[in-house]
């Protein structure tokens, strides 16, 4: 084998494992993000689901 066929492997699996590398990244953030709107989602529905239930339970005076 000479020299510049290795070089040129070399290079090819370099670049190669540099773009797998990437694309994990990407779907590690894109799989994060999903779990966060997730997580923020229940806990708005449930600051809303809370809110209702204290606003039926304490009266505020108001007669509306």
């Amino acid at each position: 084998m000479n020299k510049p066929c290795l070089l040129k492997t070399m290079l090819q699996y370099t670049v190669a494992a540099s773009l797998i590398l990437s694309l994990q990244g990407c779907a590690v953030v894109a799989v994060a993000d999903a779990a966060v709107t997730v997580v923020a989602t229940g806990v708005k529905v449930t600051a809303k689901a809370v809110g209702a239930v204290a606003d039926a339970i304490i009266p505020d005076g108001d007669d509306d």
